[in-house]
């Protein structure tokens, strides 16, 4: 049937989006549209760098803040053995410094190394040579370099000399939060530890189903010394089996244990000559 004339009108309005009124009027609210979209679009870029380029404004009250002094306790083993102190960098102005014992000075100086971001992935970031991720673990020898021979990767077999010969490693990192935790917290994500004050971490190339060890007691010790005495450089031994000791008296010898003690700094030595033997006295 053919369309009347009314038809055809009806249908190229139709067509159009409107009658002759709304087709005048379109083309400014439309545009008017497009104007607000980018000017919407401007702000929340604006934001967003802002966001970025600030993070610590976001987080302004999430500790370790900027000037807070916290301090952790660190161990690393490798198929059962715990692996020798990291080296010390008493120079070192970043967030994380690694004192005596694996004692780990958390106080950070940037939003890099503050609030959420103060990581136990961050602290191996700042540490020359140390590698810590979901699939490998690398200790740097003592300038701070790769070393090929304390370098573990997830699915590499533990030497015939190990705890756990020829056993296939993964790394794992374990952590306490409290001296009365009795099981450790078991993560692949160094990202997802986020220091607190005394926090015990374990980095660990070990079989799975093995759980990691806390941090020695030496270590502990000097973390609590390190509270007590920021200022202080507190001496301890690296983890090995010290020998017993001997004191000689007129003729015969007595064999001593050796024994794991701090001792701060303050402590004064005296020395006592007698005739035929020496004896030396600790005060403090």
């Amino acid at each position: 049937m053919a369309k009347s004339a009314a038809g055809k009108w009806v249908s190229r309005v139709g067509s159009s989006g409107g009658g002759k009124a709304y087709k005048k009027t379109r083309p400014s609210n439309y545009y008017g549209a497009l104007v607000l979209i980018v000017v919407l679009g401007l702000i929340a870029a604006v934001y967003s760098r802002y966001e970025y380029q600030h993070p610590g404004v976001a987080a302004a009250g999430t500790p370790p803040a900027i000037g807070t002094t916290w301090y952790a306790a660190l161990s690393i083993e490798a198929c059962g053995k715990t692996l020798p102190f990291l080296n010390t960098d008493p120079a070192y102005k970043g967030g994380f410094v690694v004192q005596p014992a694996n004692v780990i000075k958390i106080s950070p100086v940037s939003a890099a190394d503050s609030g959420n971001n103060a990581t136990l992935s961050q602290f191996a970031a700042e540490y020359p040579g140390l590698i810590a991720s979901s699939t490998q673990l690398a200790i740097p020898n003592a300038n701070g370099v790769a070393n090929a021979a304390t370098t573990y990767k997830n699915g590499q077999t533990c030497p015939s000399t190990s705890k756990y010969p020829g056993q296939a490693g993964q790394i794992s990192y374990a952590y306490w939060t409290t001296f009365g935790q009795k099981k450790p917290v078991i993560t692949t994500n160094p990202s997802s530890i986020k220091f607190a004050q005394y926090l015990r971490v374990t980095m660990a190339f070990d079989p799975q189903g093995v759980t990691p060890k806390a941090p020695q007691q030496s270590t502990v010790n000097a973390m609590f010394a390190a509270v007590q005495s920021p200022t202080t450089t507190v001496g301890v031994t690296t983890p090995t089996t010290k020998p017993a000791t001997t004191s000689s008296v007129k003729g015969s010898t007595t064999s001593v244990p050796s024994t794991a003690t701090t001792v701060p700094s303050s402590a004064t030595t005296t020395k006592t000559t007698t005739k035929n033997s020496t004896t030396t006295t600790s005060a403090g």
